[in-house]
């Protein structure tokens, strides 16, 4: 029997009810910050990728999938979706659009070769946020507030973000002068990556799942002592906004993200999810004020996030938070073969008037009807027999108070807009 690729998972059932109605939720508050939705390729020039993730990435050296097409060219399916975006606002010119800055929001499969475990899977589900055109801090304690709000308006608890700020490039520079002098001494101890990392990348050791323990990681330098005037102005600015906001922050110096491209602000977006373990992290992300210009475009400044569905999920679910289950309006039953025609065209004409509407298509008896109904938590059934076809007048039973109505089918629209709206409101 042919089977699912390994680090990959079918969406249907109540999953896929649950990821429907976390889209939806997500949509909806992208319109609430006027932000515009963007859609990239899945699969891209590899080429972008290395020049925009970074060659010294885990997700570039070790997890990209990379192919080459029938066109003998470099392929990759994308790691990670900021890298995409900013290539498609070079590409159509984002930046000449007179209304600044340019905030996009964007949701879709990723695709990392890693290990599968609990949360993590080869293809998984990102949402995101990317805006340009802005270096104001203001602008980035407002990325930092969507996950926030959209992981309180879903129940979590005790929302907390983890900051730092990686500076510009003049302060990066002379933390990485630091970093080096640190770990030289310390060499021999570190894993076979931390020592490639120590001359391509090391703010890039402090990162490591493996040495995290070791003394000198511990005690290495701290980013915020070699911040100079301006990108400490920056960050304090930054923590002013989230302090107006009312977003509990923590400064971590240990933040630093897993990625080339950040500058400045970083961050990480925590939930308080019992059983999760000490890694309650749910998002990430941060300024890249160079990454534009890196990819070939014009300096743009840049701040974004992204988050996951499947570590989402498994969070709502360790806390014991239900979503939305499948609603129904209303539940069409022909009691017998002479009505189908009728009620499959009364079906067909309340969905276009508004309604989620289903129909027995299995021929079951009424009791079974019934039971269907409340499988698919239909707020009112409408049974359609011989006597109520000929005499254009339905018989309309409440699901849940089990009160019947009798009702002309000219009257039946209006009759619906008021109890179904009155049900809504309750």
């Amino acid at each position: 029997m042919l089977q699912k690729p390994k680090g990959t998972y079918d969406v249907y059932g109540s999953y896929g009810i649950k990821i429907l109605y976390l889209e939806n939720l997500l949509h909806a508050l992208m319109e609430k910050y006027h932000y515009e939705y963007v859609r990239t390729p899945i699969f891209e020039a590899s080429e972008l990728f290395h020049r925009g993730v970074g060659e010294t990435t885990d997700i570039v050296s070790k997890e990209t999938y990379d192919f080459v097409d029938r066109g003998d060219r470099n392929m990759t399916l994308r790691p990670e979706g900021t890298a995409g975006v900013v290539r498609s606002y070079i590409e159509n010119k984002m930046y000449g659009n007179p209304s600044q800055p340019v905030k996009t929001w964007y949701i879709g499969p990723m695709y990392r070769y890693e290990r599968p475990q609990s949360g993590r899977f080869r293809e998984f589900y990102q949402f995101g946020v990317e805006v340009f055109g802005s270096e104001d801090p203001m602008i980035d304690a407002e990325v930092i507030s969507i996950p926030v709000n959209f992981y309180r308006m879903l129940g979590l608890k005790e929302i907390k973000v983890n900051i730092n700020s990686l500076g510009d490039q003049e302060s990066r520079n002379a933390y990485r002068a630091a970093l080096l002098e640190h770990f030289k001494p310390h060499l021999d101890a570190l894993c076979e990556d931390c020592k490639t990392r120590y001359l391509k990348n090391p703010l890039r050791i402090l990162d490591c799942k493996v040495d995290h323990d070791l003394e000198c990681m511990k005690n290495a330098p701290k980013i915020s002592d070699y911040l100079n005037e301006t990108s400490r102005h920056h960050f304090e600015k930054v923590q002013h906004y989230l302090d107006a906001l009312n977003i509990p922050y923590q400064v971590n110096p240990n933040v630093v993200r897993g990625l080339d491209y950040y500058t400045h602000t970083v961050f990480e977006v925590e939930a308080n999810v019992q059983g999760f373990g000490s890694q309650n992290v749910l998002c990430g992300g941060g300024r890249y004020n160079h990454l534009v210009e890196n990819i070939g475009g014009p300096s743009t400044p840049g701040v974004g996030f992204a988050l996951g569905f499947e570590r989402l999920l498994t969070a709502l679910e360790f806390e014991q938070i239900e979503l939305e289950k499948e609603h129904l309006d209303l539940y069409v039953i022909p009691m017998e073969e002479a009505v189908k025609s009728y009620a499959f065209a009364l079906t067909q004409d309340l969905r276009m008037n508004g309604f989620s509407v289903d129909m027995d298509y299995m021929n079951r008896n009424l009791k079974g009807n019934f039971k269907q109904a409340d499988r698919l938590n239909a707020s009112y059934v409408i049974i359609i027999g011989t006597t109520e076809m000929e005499n254009d007048i339905l018989t309309i039973k409440n699901n849940q108070t089990q009160e019947e109505y009798k009702v002309k089918h000219e009257e039946l629209i209006s009759f619906l807009d008021e109890h179904i709206e009155e049900e809504h409101n309750e």
